[in-house]
């Protein structure tokens, strides 16, 4: 491993926090090379065909920024590696509660600081970039992965791109993930369709160009919305050798964790001139598309490093679901994200789904998650997280539950909770993807739940560090009746005038990829389950903060798209239905809930009552003394009767 160190600088304009002191931010490259013979590398698909140096090794850099103490020795002597989003920087933000922005992806002024909460903490935070086709934009840290070949002949595969360009403008350009081999549009072929299900329909060839091997441009088609499906089938050329994300992010927080110098003689940055870095323990944080990287990197067996150490002493993995990622495969597409509209088909959520090993009987499989490092002793601490919103679009049932929907064991290692009330990636999705959000049918879910990811790291660390015992788990479960059929929850639901609850979710079953576009295969469906819902819609199991266990209204997991985007289809944000403020106004509106009113019958009896939901949150490790204190102060500032 080499490092190549382009700037060092002074961060968040000099502010100290606590005994850390202040912080620096080192950016530079890390530059490794990966023996394709070693059995530890031989899951990386195409690492064979790559091009090799004198050695036989495979040559690739990735992106890295640390955040540390400037005095690396007032550190907790803790490594926080994020797992980047599509290049993209996240923990500052889902923990520090940091805006994003530019300043979220190269931070450097004290509001990048956020509440300071990590720096606080005396972490030491790594980001590593690991997606071998992010584009260089908005600050995105990238990558340098090889193209495989044939020995020198390119690898040509027919490959699938989908589009759901939002607009029904006239035409839209459409980049392609990897160059078309050929710019005969008899090749290729192009259809339309509005809902996932539905029947493609043909678009000529007159209808669309290839304005270069990587970008075509459409002519959109009538009688079809801005939601409309348009699925793009070609040959594909020059594919990335993407499984090597895993081989770097091993590598190089190996490198950051363990080794005092590089292969040169350059000493690592968090030396301290002591024969090593101040660092005894390591963590990972990764939320939605990273945490669906952290479970692969995990069943794939890269937590053990190539000297057969552990690299991570604990994952937090969130808003993954059961699924996994798109990653190590010959044309990969990481950056896709399987919902029941968008992407459906798309690979990245198969056998297995559980953290323990069990057999499948839909698939024939055998396997779980952490069956490669049980075998080599080297499995972290893992704290799984979903929001409610990934029951309805991640299948997390399934983390729980076998393909017939029976519970199933949860490893002594393996922590799963649930936010309860909660939507995908909280109110940062809002200046992150218009397109998840667009024409909502109800007013979204913008409950914060950064209180709970402070927690639950700080249990994370002291099980990873100190083998303290974190909160038991807390998530809907099938065998006590939490978890139910969709029937069953729709029927739950109260009968709210004007509020439609989802007939369908993000359906899975066993696919053949073996061609384009993918087919289910018929009767090979997998069975899930949604969380039980109280008389308010509001769900019973998982951690229920203040917002959800003394409720100003209903908060789902579930959003539903409005006509002229898909109407009806899932979005993948949630909803909150205010209840009335009067017994008056609930009858008129003949609401079946009860109103603000007659629930709360003076500020005082809410504000109370928020400050036991959250001290019984802090007795329990859920919840931070200051954000107790944040709790009761928001309750105070709401407007009540």
């Amino acid at each position: 491993m080499k490092v190549e160190i382009s700037r060092v600088e002074k961060v968040f304009q000099g502010m100290s926090f606590g005994s850390a002191g202040t912080y620096e931010k080192i950016v530079g490259r890390a530059l490794g090379q990966v023996d394709p013979a070693h059995r530890l590398n031989a899951e990386i698909v195409n690492l064979d065909k790559a091009p090799k140096n004198a050695a036989g090794q495979v040559n690739y850099w990735v992106d890295f920024c640390l955040l540390k103490p400037a005095d690396a020795s007032k550190g907790n002597r803790r490594l926080l590696f994020d797992a980047l989003n599509r290049g993209d920087k996240i923990a500052m933000i889902d923990f520090n509660e940091a805006p994003r922005g530019l300043g979220s992806n190269d931070p450097s002024s004290a509001v990048d600081a956020g509440n300071g909460f990590l720096m606080r903490r005396g972490y030491s935070i790594l980001f590593i970039a690991w997606q071998g086709d992010v584009l260089p934009e908005e600050k995105h840290m990238l990558t340098g992965f090889p193209v495989a070949t044939n020995d020198g002949t390119p690898i040509v595969e027919i490959a699938r791109e989908e589009f759901v360009f939002g607009h029904t403008n006239a035409s839209a350009l459409a980049p392609l993930t990897y160059p078309a081999d050929s710019l005969d549009q008899s090749r290729a072929t192009l259809t339309v369709r509005q809902h996932e299900k539905d029947a493609r329909v043909p678009i000529p060839s007159n209808k669309w160009r290839y304005v270069s091997a990587t970008k075509i441009e459409i002519e959109l088609a009538s009688g079809f919305d801005a939601g409309a499906i348009y699925e793009f089938i070609y040959p594909a050329r020059d594919p990335i050798v993407m499984g090597l994300g895993f081989a770097a992010v091993r590598d190089v927080v190996s490198f950051f964790r363990y080794e005092s110098a590089d292969e040169t003689g350059k000493p690592n940055p968090l030396n301290l001139g002591s024969g090593g870095p101040p660092i005894d323990f390591a963590l990972a944080y990764g939320r939605s598309q990273p945490g669906r990287f952290l479970r692969e990197f995990l069943n794939l067996g890269f937590n053990e490093n190539l000297q057969g150490r552990k690299v991570l002493d604990g994952v937090y993995a969130s808003l993954a679901g059961s699924r996994r990622i798109h990653l190590n495969s010959a044309f990969a597409q990481p950056g896709r994200f399987v919902r029941q509209h968008e992407d459906h088909l798309f690979p990245g959520d198969q056998f297995p789904f559980t953290y323990a090993h069990r057999s499948d009987s839909i698939s024939g499989k055998s396997g779980g998650i952490l069956d490669r490092c049980l075998a080599t002793n080297t499995c972290p601490k893992v704290m799984h997280v979903d929001t409610s919103t990934e029951f309805w679009q991640g299948r997390c049932s399934l983390v729980v539950t076998d393909e017939k929907g029976k519970g199933v064991e949860i490893p002594e290692q393996v922590r799963v909770y649930l936010f309860a009330g909660t939507q995908h990636a909280g109110p940062a999705m809002l200046k992150h993807s218009p397109l998840f959000f667009q024409d909502p049918a109800y007013p979204l879910n913008l409950l914060n739940y950064s209180p709970l990811n402070r927690a639950l790291l700080v249990a994370l660390d002291e099980w990873a560090t100190r083998g303290t015992p974190p909160p038991a788990s807390r998530f809907p479960r099938a065998d006590d009746g939490t978890l139910v059929p969709l029937p069953q929850s729709k029927e739950e639901f109260p009968k709210i005038p004007g509020v439609k609850h989802p007939t369908m979710v993000n359906e899975l079953s066993e696919m053949d990829y073996s061609q384009q576009p993918p087919r289910p295969i018929p009767g090979h469906n997998y069975t899930l389950l949604m969380p039980k819902v109280d008389a308010d819609g509001n769900e019973v199991a998982g951690i229920l903060l203040p917002d959800v266990s003394v409720p100003q209204g209903t908060r789902t997991g579930w959003n539903l798209r409005t006509g002229g985007f898909a109407e009806g289809s899932l979005m993948v944000v949630g909803s909150f239905i205010p209840f009335a403020d009067t017994a008056k106004e609930r009858a008129e509106k003949k609401d079946p809930r009860r109103s603000l009113e007659e629930r709360y019958p003076s500020r005082e009896q809410f504000v109370n009552a928020v400050r036991r939901a959250a001290s019984e949150l802090q007795k329990e490790r859920l919840l931070l003394a200051e954000d107790v204190e944040r709790c009761v102060s928001a309750a105070t500032a709401k407007q009540t009767n």
